[in-house]
């Protein structure tokens, strides 16, 4: 596991998402040796983003790496832990969905229908 503190370089995710997905990569740095890029990746895209935040999800860990990407607005983070960095985006592949309902943010605002 590593000590170091999360650094966010860019992102345009709410604090919330970010605290949560800092959290994720945090617990997947605990469960995972830190040299199997792919298990943490793994965990923290399919075990537990594209569970809180629906599918679609992306998530590259490693070290060293720079992108170029196209995400969904307001699902986008860049940190770094240490020397690991990790990218976790949304990809939008279904412009009829509004923003909240594309990133996932519905699924934690509706109320339940009485």
């Amino acid at each position: 596991m590593l000590e170091g503190k999360a650094v966010v370089r860019e992102t345009d995710m709410t604090e919330a998402m970010q605290s949560h997905v800092m959290e994720l990569a945090y617990k997947a740095l605990d469960l995972h040796e830190v040299s199997d890029c792919q298990s943490i990746a793994n965990y923290i895209k399919q075990q537990k983003v594209d569970e809180a935040y629906g599918p679609a999800w992306n998530c590259v860990v490693g070290k060293e790496f720079g992108s170029c990407i196209t995400h969904l607005t307001g699902s986008f983070i860049f940190f770094h832990v240490e020397m690991m960095e990790f990218l976790i985006f949304k990809d939008g592949k279904d412009f009829h969905e509004t923003k909240d309902q594309a990133i996932g943010m519905e699924f934690h605002t509706k109320k339940p229908i009485q």
